[in-house]
This record gives C-alpha cells, structure tokens and sequence, in this order.
C-alpha cells in the first residue's frame, strides 16, 4: 500500500511540475453576451439595455435573458475595482423586481441625474442600486460598486429593439 500511495504521489508531482499553470492569470474568464442580446433584443416587448463605450477594464461575466419571468434581463460585470455591477431590465411588476435583483435594497428619496434621465436610488445592505421605470419597462443598475460606478454604467447603458 505504501508503495503504490508513493506511486501515485510521483505522478501528481510530475503533473504539477510539467503541466504549465499561471497562477497571476486573472480566473475570471469574460463571457460574449452579444447573442444573448440580439436574441433579447429581438423577443423582449421593450428595448433592451447594455452598455456602449465601456474600457475594456470591465469585464462582462453573466448573461440570461428569461422570457417567463417578466422577460427578465440580465448582463453581469466585473468593474475596474473588481466590484459586480448588474443590468437588470424587466416588465414584470417594479417594486417586487427591483427588491430581487438589487436583494432587498430599499427606494429612497435620493434620485441621480446620469445622461438626461432621472434614476431613483435604493440602498441595501448588499447592493445599492440605480433605478428608472419608464414605458413598461424597469432598468436597474446595481452591485455591490460604489455609486460613482453604477452611475457610469447607467450612463452607458442604449436600450434599442431588434
């Protein structure tokens, strides 16, 4: 038993040793969502959002678009300070929406000139988050980055339909 446990102990140091890994690669692997939005585009009944002319230092890492849960949006990133900031659209019913997505932040009185439109802020013990109703649609911005970042991926957002 000792004999094959050391054989075995041999090629797993062998492997580790031969087989090149970086360990200052960034893990986190950046998805293309361009599919996912032209398919949301075309099937959503509003004009879906992402975002335009962000630096390359933002990294998209989810995507979903659910037609049977209000149409629900989704496009998740990772922003320069490695913080998550989510666009979330749907027109399903707001309040019950916004509370999900930005888990459990609540409306405050504070509302956020970015780009000419109007966002409602909530805060929340996890996100904080930019909020806009607008033609049957809800748009969220939220994560866990500062306001200063979910203000400028509001302000990047374009909403256009297929």
């Amino acid at each position: 038993m000792m004999l094959s446990m050391a054989a075995i102990g041999a090629v797993a140091a062998s492997v580790y040793v031969f087989i090149p890994h970086d360990d200052s690669a960034d893990p986190i692997k950046p998805v293309d969502y361009r599919v996912e939005l032209i398919t949301a585009r075309r099937a959503a009944p509003y004009p879906v959002a992402a975002p335009v002319g962000l630096p390359e230092t933002w990294k998209p890492t989810s995507v979903t678009y659910d037609r049977q849960d209000g149409n629900s949006w989704h496009l998740g990133f990772l922003d320069p300070d490695r913080q998550y900031v989510a666009v979330e659209q749907s027109n399903g019913p707001a309040e019950k929406f916004v509370h999900e997505v930005s888990q459990r932040a609540t409306k405050t009185e504070k509302t956020l000139r970015v780009g000419g439109e109007t966002w409602q802020r909530w805060e929340g013990p996890k996100y904080d988050a930019l909020v806009r109703e607008e033609k049957g649609v809800t748009t969220v911005v939220t994560g866990t980055a500062s306001q200063e970042r979910l203000a400028e991926m509001a302000e990047a957002l374009e909403a256009k339909k297929s």
